[in-house]
């Protein structure tokens, strides 16, 4: 197990949800203070597509994620130690959280091959073999300088079975004491371990009770959000932050439905991250509290309002969806504009959530948000189950 270190990473609990296990904090990190529950959008190399970093900053966003294997190929770790860490070279001066490059053994399982020493990848790009260690995911996340570095996990699909999640699990355990003995600058950067063992309930509680004997600044739930059946995903979910520290921050990877973000705060958890806002926006689709507004859709043509009335984004202040409608089906930067809004509003559904657990009015927020988002009130079935875990009852 690696000595204790003293970090300077230090999270304060402003207020808890007298009803459900919600709770919102402030995570202060080197580059900047983060609002917790939060949402944090991916710019996998350094930027995010179809936003300006300025446009970032006049949201408020905090914290932004970058992808070490992607960021490894290219432009590199020698070109970013020589710019000064990927702040300097991408102009952010607010915080960053960087993947250690693990989700690769899932997304180009083809091109990969997984031992004890760490994961041999097949480049997607040129063909080039990449071997990433422990060490060598540290050594690239030490060279970007994020805030937050995810330690080298062993990662299974979330539907995988048997022996090879357990082994998964194990190995999970011993790879995140290779990183933390690797990382060259722990006052500056501190490294989450991630919480593995695919549907298993009782190899999810090992790991958790397991990593928690190490002294780190936070906790991330792995593993999940891959195609399992909701009804087990938030089980897992729950079980984890049960047994992860009340007094250490808890990131639920790969989390980004509206619906997903509002259940799993009320779960316990506090960070989140997906590519559900830029990527849908490129598809023409607008982010909406009643769901998704596909602008695309001639039923927009002659729609003179903005995407949303309420949201003060600078898309909603000066387009309609009418030009937006125009736009989405022949300019790029449609791509830009629809994006701007997507991102506007997972931040600021955050900032409501915030707001609603600061006055305890969250189980009330929930309600408003599920009848908005289902006026049918055809909920779905897990969403129900989960929130009544927390004493909400949507019936």
């Amino acid at each position: 197990m690696a000595a204790k270190a003293k970090h300077v990473f230090s999270l304060k609990i402003l207020a808890e949800c007298s009803t459900t296990k919600a709770r919102t904090c402030l995570f202060t990190l080197p580059h900047s203070v983060v609002e917790t529950p939060v949402f944090m959008p991916v710019g996998t190399q350094g930027t995010l597509k179809g936003l300006l970093l300025d446009q970032l900053d006049e949201l408020d966003c905090r914290i932004m994620l970058g992808n070490t294997y992607h960021l490894g190929h290219r432009p590199g770790p020698e070109l970013l130690e020589e710019a000064g860490g990927l702040h300097k070279f991408m102009g952010w001066k607010r915080s960053l959280l960087t993947d250690s490059g693990g989700f690769q053994m899932v997304s180009l399982l083809k091109l990969a091959e997984i031992t004890e020493d760490g994961v041999q990848f097949e480049s997607p790009h040129d063909g080039s073999i990449m071997m990433l260690t422990p060490e060598k995911s540290i050594e690239i996340q030490n060279a970007i300088g994020a805030d937050i570095m995810m330690q080298l996990d062993d990662v299974v699909h979330s539907t995988t079975t048997g022996p090879r999640v357990e082994e998964a699990m194990h190995r999970t355990i011993r790879w995140l004491d290779r990183c933390l003995k690797a990382n060259k600058r722990p006052k500056e950067q501190c490294i989450f371990p991630i919480v593995q063992g695919g549907l298993d309930s009782q190899l999810r509680k090992q790991c958790a009770i397991e990593l928690t004997k190490r002294d780190v600044a936070g906790f991330a739930v792995g593993g999940l959000s891959g195609g399992e059946e909701k009804s087990l995903f938030w089980k897992m979910v729950t079980l984890s932050t049960d047994h992860l520290p009340y007094e250490k921050p808890r990131y639920l990877m790969g989390v980004g439905f509206a619906v997903d973000l509002v259940v799993c705060v009320a779960l316990g958890c506090d960070m989140f991250d997906c590519v559900y806002p830029t990527r849908t926006a490129r598809f023409g689709s607008a982010l909406v509290d009643t769901g998704l507004l596909n602008l695309k859709n001639k039923n927009f043509s002659e729609d003179f309002q903005p995407i949303d009335k309420n949201c003060q984004c600078s898309t909603c202040k000066s387009y309609t969806r009418a030009y937006l409608h125009t736009m989405v089906t022949n300019e790029t930067v449609a791509c830009s504009l629809v994006t701007v809004h997507n991102v506007a509003y997972q931040l600021r559904l955050m900032k409501r959530i915030r707001e609603s657990i600061l006055e305890d009015k969250f189980p009330k927020f929930i309600q408003t948000f599920f009848t908005t988002m289902f006026p049918n009130k055809n909920y779905p079935e897990w969403a129900i189950e989960a929130l009544k875990s927390v004493n909400v009852n949507l019936r």
